[in-house]
């Protein structure tokens, strides 16, 4: 068994490039981009960008360009993918992509790997055109990768000519993620850190991470446990500014079970939606482990995950159909936690 401590806490940032009701997509890339510069100024430690393909509600579907765009519109901010899905690539591609960031932006670049397919079914055999390989290969995946980040000698014997290039002075820093035991399994047993979609999996973030804990295997990049967690938080000026914006959340997640995968919604649609008694009690299910309101509650609430999982990061994901509202919230984190 690993102790864990509960050292200072650091906050970065995930972002999804969200598409709002009467925006673009090119505004929501835009967005992501003034995003990231802010919080490099607010404070935060590093910057993530999601994978999403098919989708009305995300324009991020190539993060390792939206790195490069954003580490180049930036400078001292860690920036990476939250993730790429490594289950639709040659892990030498993937590998040369990411070196390639590094060599450009030495120290800076984070490599984060999901095993989540980010799309509908037909969407990743369109991903995947042309390979057999299937989500069973993926350890075997995940060891090349991880030997050709490094300059060593690939997993597969048929591979051992191979070298990734070009080759930077440092490495990309190589994360697992995961919002189920088999991603934090992944992750212990190649030494890998794990960050943990906890606004995906909210109920079973410390089971997970124990498992992680418990089964960690050292290795030369990782010698010890490395967790960060992914969490939703709207942090506002007011609690009823935060109920409000909380449930835009609610009536997009309503709409995306339901195969609709739009654009965020409004204020003002999100309170016209008629809801059904079925769908208010999933809403009122949810609500115990959403993270909102003003800053010192949302503070607490950070600070007691944190405590209860072990972790000194948790990586903030916040959505909202103006993008005010958005930088407002991690404005209001930075002095919170007083990033500056």
């Amino acid at each position: 068994m690993h102790a864990i401590r509960q050292p200072t806490v650091k906050l970065s940032v995930l972002d999804q490039s969200p598409i709002r009701s009467g925006g673009s997509a090119e505004q929501a890339l835009r967005e992501t981009i003034e995003l990231a510069q802010i919080t490099e100024r607010l404070g935060y430690h590093r910057y993530w960008v999601a994978e999403h393909h098919g989708s009305d509600s995300f324009a991020g579907s190539v993060p390792e360009l939206m790195v490069g765009q954003i580490a180049a519109s930036t400078s001292r901010i860690r920036v990476g993918s939250g993730g790429v899905m490594l289950m639709h690539y040659s892990p030498l591609k993937v590998a040369e992509q990411f070196r390639f960031l590094e060599t450009l932006y030495p120290g800076r670049i984070d490599l984060g790997i999901g095993r989540a397919p980010g799309s509908d079914g037909i969407t990743a055999a369109a991903l995947a055109y042309g390979s057999q390989i299937g989500i069973e290969y993926f350890p075997a995946k995940l060891a090349d990768l991880r030997a050709f980040i490094h300059g060593e000698t690939p997993h597969t014997d048929a591979l051992a000519k191979v070298r990734a290039t070009p080759a930077p002075r440092t490495s990309p820093a190589l994360w697992m993620l995961g919002s189920t035991e088999d991603g934090a399994r992944i992750a212990a047993q190649f030494g890998l850190p794990f960050s943990f979609a906890h606004f995906i999996s909210p109920d079973i973030a410390e089971p997970v991470i124990r498992v992680y804990r418990d089964n960690f295997e050292p290795s030369a990049a990782c010698a010890e446990p490395g967790v960060s967690i992914g969490v939703f938080v709207l942090c506002c000026d007011t609690e009823a500014q935060a109920e409000q914006l909380a449930l835009c959340r609610d009536v997009w997640r309503l709409r995306v079970e339901r195969g609709e995968f739009g654009p965020f919604p409004s204020v003002a649609e999100a309170e016209a939606y008629e809801m059904s008694d079925a769908e208010r009690a999933r809403i009122a299910g949810r609500r115990e482990h959403q993270i909102l309101g003003r800053p010192e509650g949302v503070r607490a609430q950070l600070d007691d995950l944190a405590r209860r999982c072990g972790v000194d990061e948790l990586v903030v994901v916040s959505i909202t159909h103006e993008f005010s509202q958005r930088v407002r919230c991690y404005e209001l984190l930075s002095e919170v936690y007083e990033l500056s």
